[in-house]
């Protein structure tokens, strides 16, 4: 299924892509892609393996040229002169983070620092900021999986950026450490910093991003907030009732001729498949119920099954 929840505004944007594409022979990685994101806002890009996001992100980033489009950064293209000034607010986290096992955490940002001639001297907070403060002084090849996807994101945070790039950035990092990167995502986005991310835990960011583009075939498929999406692809809800006595036959009863897609009853509980617009329908049918209505819970579509209806 192939559709858009919204068209991508550009005015006002930070990034504004327009009909890009990127060619290898006759495989089309990127293919006639819009996008407009605003700034102060944490967008996903999501999509299987080969969906386009990586090299979409190198073509942002001016890593890789455009075969065909427009790209452009706080008004500056990505092909320009112009970009080299723009480039210092960017942070980069890439998928893949490399760093010399040689160095410790602080002599790898005092490293990084010199590259981007900004100042070394916040190196040390920047590292208790991801909580690598206990592990400064201790060489890289001593680092687990996680603290080197945290000493990478401490990297991207040098400089102040004023936008942040960060593909598959919770690669390695436990529940806790997880949380608390998106704790520093939602302080920078209320200091106005703007923060595109890839992921492919789709659980992990579905709460947490304000739009997101799902990528398929080098194109975008669909675009828009999590719940317009769901909206968009009409997908059923769930209603999780817990009635006195288990009784399956009350909430039978008490839905009547409504269209139910599908009710079912397991662990005391009856779950009621029924479509978006019966919602209110089977809320008033309920109530009917009244006390023996001991519990109930409405489930929204995820946003994996979201993302699979737009990508197959």
């Amino acid at each position: 299924m192939q559709a858009a929840a919204e068209a991508p505004a550009s005015a006002g944007a930070v990034v504004r892509v327009r009909g890009a594409s990127k060619h290898y022979g006759a495989v089309r990685a990127v293919d006639g892609v819009d996008l407009a994101v605003q700034r102060g806002e944490l967008f996903g890009l999501i999509g299987h393996n080969g969906a386009g996001k990586s090299t979409l992100f190198k073509m942002m980033l001016g890593l890789i040229p455009a075969t065909a489009g427009e790209i452009a950064i706080d008004g500056a293209p990505v092909s320009g002169s112009g970009f080299r000034a723009v480039r210092r607010k960017i942070g980069y986290l890439p998928e893949n983070v490399v760093l010399y096992d040689n160095l410790t955490g602080l002599e790898t940002l005092h490293f990084f620092a010199k590259l981007k001639s900004v100042p070394a001297a916040g190196c040390g907070a920047l590292l208790e900021r991801v909580g690598l403060a206990h592990a400064a002084g201790r060489r890289v090849r001593e680092y687990s999986k996680g603290m080197r996807q945290r000493l990478g994101f401490a990297q991207a945070l040098l400089g102040r950026p004023q936008i942040l790039f960060l593909d598959e950035p919770t690669t390695g990092l436990d529940p806790e450490a997880i949380r608390e990167f998106y704790v520093i995502l939602r302080g920078l986005r209320a200091e106005g910093v703007t923060v595109i991310i890839t992921s492919h835990i789709l659980a992990e960011i579905q709460e947490r991003v304000d739009r997101l583009a799902i990528m398929a075939a080098g194109k975008v498929q669909a675009l828009g907030t999590v719940q317009a999406l769901r909206e968009a692809m009409d997908l059923p809800l769930w209603f999780d009732v817990r009635v006195a006595d288990s009784d399956f036959t009350a909430v039978r009863d008490a839905l009547g001729s409504l269209p139910v897609a599908a009710i079912e009853a397991h662990d005391g509980r009856v779950a009621v498949q029924v479509r978006r617009e019966s919602k209110m329908a089977v809320f008033a049918a309920l109530a009917t119920l009244g006390e023996r209505v001991l519990d109930l819970h409405v489930r929204e579509p995820s946003l994996e099954d979201v993302f699979f209806g737009f990508s197959d």
